[in-house]
């Protein structure tokens, strides 16, 4: 069963990993929806669904068509990421009186994490760094031209909202759980609402962050989608040195895009006191991955410009 890591952390007695997991979920949309299976071993190998089947209609006698779907097999390796918050004992022990600093070395620590999560999300390539998982961008693969890609013109245009109104339809089988994009293509489609004399629809996560919705589809924004991707021909060929970006489109879960993780999901391991300084160690580290069941459940707008 496919469990979010709020949730997963509620089934934990650990009350300094509910304290991990809410300072990183809270302040993200991504790892407020995207649900995680966990799997026994480094690795999941599944197929991908490609395309599906089709369905005919038949007079008595004719002869039956058979037709299946189509599927890809895939690999998702489990990656290590994480890292060490040492706290200095003697500040702990004379300035704690004033805030907690071994709390707060590790909050900013949780941050840290949740940050090169999210930019793993969008751009991470097991091709150029083994020691990553493949990101969004990678498992849509933005550089071929597919089905699953909406392209705004050969080398990029102004977003319409025609055009992401066609980004919604490109995902398959129900509406996307979520809209990513960076904070200037929120800013326009804003603009284009207002300008056509409307408001965008709102609304708060269990959080309490305000959030909007197109089309009743969250919002979520992503510090980590560049705004500088080039385009030529119809693809994308690099995330930086032009005036582009991309709306990614997602249904989540194990039909779709989901996360991979170890059993019991992030962990918060106090490591003590170390031997050669004066100072105790909190290690916080991750078994996650990624895994795109069906690129019908997915797709991507490139070539965004203001």
């Amino acid at each position: 069963m496919a469990l979010t890591l709020a949730e997963a952390a509620k089934l934990s007695n650990d009350i300094l990993l509910q304290g991990v997991v809410e300072t990183i979920v809270k302040d993200s949309p991504i790892l407020q929806q995207l649900p995680f299976i966990e799997i026994v071993g480094n690795g999941l190998t599944y197929n991908q669904e490609k395309t599906l089947p089709t369905i005919d209609f038949y007079d008595v006698g004719d002869p039956w068509v058979e037709s299946t779907p189509t599927f890809e097999q895939k690999t998702a390796n489990l990656k290590i990421m994480g890292g060490d918050a040492d706290v200095d004992n003697f500040l702990k022990a004379t300035r704690s009186n004033i805030q907690d600093l071994e709390a707060a070395v590790i909050e900013l620590k949780t941050k840290a994490l949740r940050r090169k999560f999210e930019e793993t999300f969008i751009y991470g390539d097991s091709v150029t760094n083994t020691k990553q998982f493949d990101g969004l961008k990678k498992l849509i693969d933005t550089a071929t031209a597919s089905d699953q890609i909406i392209a705004m013109g050969a080398t990029g245009a102004t977003l319409t909202l025609t055009k992401l109104d066609e980004l919604i339809d490109t995902v398959k089988g129900g509406k996307p759980d979520m809209l990513l994009m960076s904070r200037r293509s929120r800013r326009k489609i804003n603009a284009l609402v207002r300008a056509a004399g409307g408001m965008m629809e709102t609304d708060r996560d269990k959080w309490g962050n305000f959030i909007q919705l197109w089309d009743g589809i969250p919002i979520g924004i992503s510090d980590w989608i560049l705004d500088t991707h080039v385009l030529t021909g119809g693809v994308e060929t690099a995330t930086t040195g032009g005036t582009c970006s991309t709306i990614y489109a997602t249904q989540f879960g194990e039909g779709g895009l989901c996360g991979l993780t170890s059993p019991g999901h992030l962990q918060v391991e106090p490591i003590g006191s170390l031997e050669t300084k004066d100072a105790s160690r909190t290690r916080i580290k991750w078994y996650v991955s990624l895994a795109l069941f069906s690129t019908i459940k997915v797709a991507a707008l490139i070539g965004v410009q203001d």
